[in-house]
């Protein structure tokens, strides 16, 4: 394996643990006074109220142009069948272990859910359809949505997706204020149960913070997107997919990972022609790119670590095993056979499979989650799903007189042996009352 560009990040600097730290504690103790505190020294906002009215919901969608809208609910139409989908995927059911008991399981909604949609840098309105709207899907009876002001303004967009995508309530706030004040509540904000959607290094560390208080979808980081790539791709794509996802920030993970040096080195001069194509992003896509983007090149001595007999796809499935220790929140395929990547490849957060499908696809229109593990979490978790917004809830029935007794019997003697004399007397109450049995207490 050999590098054709390696990352240098910088050290960081800011100890966003402890000003994060800082901004909890004190809304956890003087609650609205310090949300308003801090929305005024972070975003310049500081309005009568940061609930949005209904006048306020609607003069916002007013405001968008109508195709706007109509991108909109084309959009959301393609998050909610997908959606729907993953729902009817996940089944309710009762069993009869063994005559006359019954297990049985259910997936209930949480019932107040914050979604989180970010703003600042760009209007994310994208983040309402993958967060309102899936836990909507879920059945999530009350969702609270918190987006932050842009320039001191309602950004308008975002506000028409949240209400579209079915939000309860509409709130003109951001960054960590947002994130505390719906986990902890405050005099003006119900308490949530259940965190969703990305944002910045403090909202994520938010997050973090108030896990155990409040659930959360995902310990995010930065957007990252690594690309598989053989001789068959064109740089120029290559280049214009890594940039696309570079934009997101100066510290987004921008990763090529290739069979084919030509098509390494060709991307690199491409990446820096494209740069200079009046893209309005450049100065932080360059910025990521200098300081996180990789170019790897997998050699023909790699593929012998995969003990693999098949010499046609040897080399690329070395690639594919490469790529899988990086555990990417996005991985593009561009071989000759990107479906084989679904069978080889087992750590990353979505997977997009050949030139015709894109990361960008995936974050803005196609219908699939865009809420995805970053920082190797992909080896241990997928993205916001569904599921994510459902409790998966148990419950027994025994039905039968001698069936309890049996049970009470195999109680009895199976909490013995652990020590827990009160729960086997639990059993020899059935034994006893069931099948007979003398209690010896």
């Amino acid at each position: 394996m050999k590098y054709l560009k390696r990352s240098a990040p910088p050290a960081t600097a800011v100890d966003v643990s402890a000003i994060v730290h800082g901004v909890i504690a004190d809304i956890r103790k003087n609650g609205d006074a310090a949300v308003r505190r801090y929305s005024d020294k972070f975003d310049q906002w500081s309005p009568a109220s940061f609930r949005l009215s209904r006048a306020e919901i609607d003069a916002a969608i007013a405001a968008c142009p109508a195709q706007t809208i109509e991108d909109i609910k084309t959009v959301q139409r393609n998050v909610r069948l997908f959606a729907e989908q993953q729902r009817e995927s996940i089944t309710d059911f009762e069993y009869e272990i063994q005559p006359g008991v019954f297990l049985g399981q259910r997936n209930l909604p949480i019932q107040r859910v914050g979604a989180y949609i970010p703003g600042g840098r760009y209007p994310l309105l994208a983040s309402a359809h993958m967060t309102i709207l899936t836990a909507k899907t879920a059945g999530v009876p009350h969702v609270v949505g918190c987006t932050p002001p842009m320039a001191g303004d309602i950004p308008n967009a975002t506000v028409a997706a949240m209400a579209l995508a079915g939000a309860d309530e509409i709130y003109l706030l951001g960054g960590v204020q947002a994130i505390a004040a719906m986990a902890l509540g405050t005099e003006s904000m119900a308490k949530v149960d259940f965190l969703a959607g990305p944002g910045n290094a403090f909202v994520a560390e938010a997050k973090r913070q108030l896990f155990g208080e409040v659930g959360i979808d995902l310990f995010a980081g930065p957007t990252e997107i690594l690309i598989v790539a053989d001789e068959t791709a064109d740089p120029f794509t290559v280049a214009t997919d890594l940039l696309s996802q570079a934009e997101h920030g100066p510290d987004t993970p921008a990763v090529l990972i290739t069979t084919s040096p030509s098509v390494g080195r060709e991307t690199i001069c491409r990446v820096q022609e494209l740069l200079q194509r009046d893209l309005s992003t450049a100065e932080l896509s360059q910025t990521s790119w200098e300081r996180f983007g990789e170019v790897v090149v997998v050699e023909n001595d790699d593929k012998d670590v995969l003990d693999t007999d098949d010499g046609n796809h040897g080399l690329v499935d070395a690639a594919y095993a490469v790529a899988d220790t990086y555990a990417s929140e996005h991985v593009q395929i561009l071989t000759a056979d990107p479906r084989r990547a679904l069978a080889k490849m087992t750590a990353y957060g979505a997977l997009f499979l050949g030139a015709r499908t894109c990361v960008s696809y995936g974050d803005k229109v196609i219908g699939t989650n865009h809420v995805l593990p970053t920082k190797k979490a992909a080896r241990y978790t997928g993205g916001l799903w569904v599921g994510k917004f459902l409790r998966t809830l148990t419950y027994q029935e025994v039905r039968d007189d001698r069936a309890s007794g049996e049970l009470g019997r195999l109680c009895g003697r199976a909490a013995r042996v652990e020590k827990f004399e009160g729960h086997a007397r639990s059993g020899d109450i059935r034994a006893h009352k069931y099948l007979g049995d003398e209690l010896g207490w």
